[in-house]
């Protein structure tokens, strides 16, 4: 790789910009976080999944002196990274655990002689004597904290190993720290600040609306059936991830998916090293693989046309949530976010706190996240408002999540909340037991099922005084009461309890209003891949003439990737494949002017390209 400009000039960072990562200008706050890291200062940078946070970091470590050193848990995921700097003519390594020996004293030799500009290390690395006198001797320009937020207990993906990285500053205090994560509350944020040293640090928070990303969440009815007509109506042959809450639901989902013609592989931690490696790699390699994975499944993807995240079971936090359908759409085309919910998931996730290890407060501090989450879910408002009010950041009725496409009614459920809450009432006073949703809704609707007659139930006052509402509106009341703390559920079994508020809305000092679901939520646009069943995003927006140039363009990169072993998108992306099939370039001159194409991947593949458009 050809010298980098001097640090002192203005347009270093530009230039290699330009001539790195073939890009013409920089988007948001990147010109002025990565002007202030090359000039020395510790930067904090909340930025969204597909912002560009990894230039922050990369172009700085081009072109100040010495070698970036990225602090990464993704231990799984470095040699892609690895590849993908590589390819644009990056030179860049990792130390990690998964290395033998000598790969390892290989990469130590090219850090001491100066022959990197990036080294990947995982956090626990540095907690090695060897690791922290390697890097003593080494020239440091930078060091790089990716995903921050794994410090922040009150985050959602704490990990222990991140907490000795403020311990950076003491050790090399005249070495820059950039920290970077693709999601904060202002409470994660003030706790990485405090946590890493870095409270000093000039803040940089960029707008976490990602307007490609059309939300939508939907009743559960059958799940599995209506996640496969997602699929089939809208994503048909596209790259996707499938979230569910345990291991045994991701094995029942894949199985159902394969057997029902789509290409899908599970990813949970009861799988071997073997196979879960395996997997990941032919999600990232092969186009059209949908993964159904535990939450342990996705950070670091890099794998920028994930068309789709879907959600089978309610995630534990708004940021959970966030930091996972930002997997979807990072090449900034339309992408969908779809979560399917019900009432049994707000049961498990109150058991799941009730018989959660920590105090009170952990308790409490779980319960806020599933709260904002419930909120999430039953909101009649924009999704987009919501979700970015999370974050602190005012915004306006996107028109592209379910709730604008198609407004959901609301109604004055006063009267139907005080008919369930004094059924729970009653079934404690004068019966002194408790019971689940199913057993309660049997009551109200004058059910005589085996309980309700065993117990007598069938001569409460309240029996049958909820017959006007069918089971699945009850159902509706009942996991609206649970998400405003109307109604708890309690014990190994689910059962409901009154809470404090329950007595403001029986002495009819509080009106509850509730949200209708439409009876099934089929989002409309233009210009998400929600909109009526096309058959693809990806060529949507291209002139139909530039149609089969692009997928010419994917078969020739497909088939240059296999032969490197690498994923396809370390070749190139899709936009800017869109973008060549669209301009059509004729000469070497005409592909530099395309965005993505850089001075090493012109020189490598720009002759190819050029060939593939002559055909």
């Amino acid at each position: 790789m050809s010298t980098p400009a001097p640090v002192g000039s203005p347009d270093a960072a530009h230039e290699v910009l330009q001539r790195v990562f073939g890009y013409d200008s920089f988007r948001g706050d990147q010109q002025e976080i990565i002007s202030h890291v090359v000039a020395g200062g510790d930067a904090l940078v909340l930025m969204p999944t597909g912002g560009g946070k990894s230039l922050c970091y990369q172009i700085p470590a081009l072109v100040r002196d010495g070698v970036g050193v990225v602090i990464s848990p993704l231990i799984a995921l470095m040699q892609d990274q690895v590849d993908t700097l590589n390819a644009l003519g990056v030179r860049a390594g990792f130390l990690n655990s998964t290395q033998m020996p000598h790969e390892r004293q290989e990469v130590e030799k090219a850090f001491l002689s100066g022959e990197l500009d990036l080294l990947y290390l995982a956090p626990e690395r540095l907690r090695v004597e060897a690791t922290v006198r390697l890097l003593d001797r080494g020239k440091i320009s930078l060091f790089a904290i990716d995903e921050a937020h794994c410090v922040a207990q009150w985050g959602h993906d704490f990990r222990p190993d991140y907490l000795a990285l403020s311990e950076l500053h003491e050790r090399w205090p005249d070495i820059p720290r950039v920290a970077l994560t693709a999601t904060a509350t202002p409470a994660t944020h003030d706790e990485i600040a405090g946590r890493l040293n870095l409270v000093d640090a000039k803040h940089f928070v960029a707008s976490f609306d990602r307007p490609n990303i059309q939300y939508r969440i939907e009743g559960k009815q059958d799940p599995k059936k209506q996640l496969l007509r997602l699929l089939r109506e809208e994503h048909p042959d596209d790259a996707g991830i499938v979230y569910c809450l345990s291991r045994a639901s991701v094995e029942k989902t894949a199985e159902f998916l394969v057997q029902s013609g789509i290409t899908a592989l599970p990813y949970h931690a009861g799988l071997d090293a073997r196979t879960r490696a395996e997997n990941q790699s032919r999600f990232l390699r092969e186009d059209g693989v949908v993964m159904v994975a535990t939450i342990a499944f996705g950070m670091g993807i890099d794998k920028p046309d994930v068309r789709f995240v879907a959600h089978l079971d309610l995630p534990k936090s708004v940021e959970g949530y966030y930091q996972e359908t930002g997997r979807a759409g990072r090449d900034g085309l339309p992408s969908t976010a779809w979560l399917a919910y019900g009432l049994q998931d707000v049961v498990q996730q109150r058991k799941m706190i009730d018989g959660s290890e920590g105090d009170q407060a952990h308790r409490r501090r779980l319960s806020a996240h599933v709260d904002a989450m419930l909120a999430l879910c039953e909101t009649v408002e924009c999704r987009r408002v919501q979700l970015l009010a999370y974050f602190g950041e005012k915004g306006a009725p996107c028109g592209n999540c379910d709730t604008c496409l198609a407004p959901p009614a609301s109604w004055d459920g006063t009267i139907a909340a005080q008919k369930l809450l004094s059924t729970v009432f009653r079934l404690a006073k004068e019966r002194r037991q408790k019971f689940g949703a199913g057993q309660v809704i049997d009551i109200l609707r004058g059910k005589k099922t085996a309980n309700v007659i065993k117990f007598d139930h069938d001569t409460l006052s309240v029996f049958g005084v909820g017959a006007d509402l069918d089971d699945n509106a009850w159902r509706g009341v009942v996991r609206q009461l649970l998400a405003q703390g109307l109604l708890a559920v309690e014990g190994e079994y689910g059962t409901l309890a009154l809470t404090e508020a329950s007595g403001e809305v029986l002495g009819q000092r509080r009106e509850v209003m509730l949200r209708r679901e439409p009876e099934r939520t089929r989002a409309k646009s233009s210009g998400g891949s929600g909109s009526s069943g096309k058959a693809k995003a990806a060529p949507a927006d291209l002139p139909e003439a530039a149609v089969p140039v692009f997928e010419r363009l994917r078969a020739w990169r497909s088939a240059t990737a296999k032969e490197q072993g690498v994923p396809a998108y370390v070749i190139f992306h899709d936009a800017t494949l869109r973008e060549i099939a669209t301009a059509g370039p004729a000469t070497l001159e005409a592909l530099a002017g395309i965005s993505g194409v850089g001075e090493n991947k012109l020189a490598k593949y720009g002759q190819q390209i050029l060939d593939a458009l002559a055909e």
